[in-house]
């Protein structure tokens, strides 16, 4: 049973009269449509907040920062087809996100229509399919978040398909100074993440939706301070001495903008744009403090008494 009649309002939260009759059956909204206070299906025409945008370029990160990663851990030191891999997988998802654009409605345009989240259980509208006589359930699955659920899985999609059109020609011609073995791992390595990534957002993409800019800044803080140790960088001489680094480190400053950003959504810009001046704070602390706490000064100082 798809649709009831139903003299009053409609039950539960996502079930809505449609065809926008006020008479008419209860039931499933059409994609792109969900129910407005009258409980009638009415047709998405908003445009994606800041918010929104700023979680699609969130969950769009994750694959590139992944293959970026795996490029760099396979492709060794003295590897010269890591940059060409690395502006590959940049090329890869730039493309994906284009043609995902294109491909949603409207089709053709670099803009998309959306419906607004109001709620996390926005995002798992099957878990709220009514039962008004406790007998019969009225099936009303919907993407009330149209399209930001289904458009991330769209966007992976195009990603791998590029990948696998794209990747393994670079990788053979250019990776010269891998073994045979070595030079498809990074490939392999996002034939396992992408399955992840997508059981990521089919299960958890309401979670993510709202905690995404905690991740951010609590990741990139930690990868910051994990790789400047893993570096041994202690010093600003340290850190300037290889281009590397400073790349890594505006990368790190870019993310931490980027958390502070959605977080603050940028609602009272008087108030919210001085946070950006805290970007540095945690590499400037990091560089402060790292010759107190050197491991061998404190079990040397241990030894003497100190």
């Amino acid at each position: 049973m798809s649709a009831v009649s139903v003299s009053s309002t409609c039950p539960g939260l996502y079930c809505g009269r449609i065809n926008g009759s006020f008479e008419g059956e209860c039931g499933v909204c059409p994609r792109g449509e969900r129910t407005n206070m009258q409980k009638v299906c009415e047709k998405c025409t908003e445009s994606p907040e800041l918010y929104d945008w700023l979680y699609l370029g969130f969950m769009a990160m994750l694959p590139l920062v992944l293959h970026w990663f795996f490029i760099e851990w396979y492709s060794g030191k003295k590897s010269s087809s890591a940059l060409f891999q690395h502006i590959t997988a940049l090329l890869e998802c730039s493309v994906a996100a284009v043609v995902t654009l294109l491909v949603s409605d409207p089709v053709g345009l670099m803009s998309i229509r959306s419906c607004q989240v109001q709620m996390l259980s926005d995002w798992y509208t099957m878990l709220y399919n009514p039962s008004p006589d406790y007998v019969t359930t009225l099936h009303c699955t919907q993407e009330a978040v149209f399209p930001l659920y289904t458009i991330v899985l769209i966007y992976y999609a195009f990603c791998l398909m590029l990948m696998m059109l794209l990747r393994p020609l670079l990788v053979k011609k250019i990776a010269c100074g891998l073994g045979k073995s070595d030079r498809f791992k990074s490939i392999y390595a996002a034939l396992y993440f992408f399955p992840i990534l997508t059981v990521l957002q089919a299960v958890g993409g309401g979670l993510l939706y709202y905690a995404f800019p905690y991740i951010i800044l609590v990741l990139s803080l930690v990868t910051l301070a994990v790789y400047m140790s893993a570096s041994e960088i202690q010093s600003f001489k340290n850190l300037v001495a290889k281009k590397k680094r400073l790349i890594v480190l505006f990368s790190h400053w870019l993310l931490h903008a980027y958390g502070i950003i959605s977080i603050s959504r940028l609602d009272q810009l008087e108030k919210d744009l001085p946070l950006l001046a805290l970007v540095p704070g945690p590499a400037l602390f990091y560089l402060l403090t790292a010759r107190f706490t050197e491991p061998s000064r404190i079990l040397s100082e241990g030894g003497n008494g100190h």
